[in-house]
């Protein structure tokens, strides 16, 4: 399967990656390779993860220690629709997938 970000799931990315560098700019860049090598597994076995339909349509749901990687499968592809820590209030406007638009 393709996998693509979406552009939230990018700038989530970023953004904490530039949280982690406050205290350890070496460990941020890890960090986030980890996320994206996550990413690149969870699209290769897209459907081991479970469905979390009580956030969105179609949304499903990979951890990464305390990170929470929300993605959707369509045509072949899977798109990363978020990555958030996992402490975060999903239902708040700001950090709930089903703000996101699938393309």
């Amino acid at each position: 399967m393709r996998l693509s970000l979406s552009p939230r799931a990018a700038l989530d990315l970023e953004e904490i990656g530039d949280y982690i560098a406050r205290d350890n700019p070496s460990r941020a860049l890890s960090f986030v390779r980890e996320l994206k090598r996550e990413c690149q597994r969870i699209a290769k076995r897209p459907g081991a993860f479970p469905v979390r339909d009580d956030l969105a349509a179609g949304i499903r749901m990979a951890v990464h220690g305390k990170y929470l990687i929300f993605f959707r499968v369509k045509d072949k592809k899977v798109r990363v629709e978020r990555v958030i820590h996992g402490a975060r209030n999903l239902r708040n406007a700001g950090s709930n997938p089903r703000n996101e638009q699938h393309a």
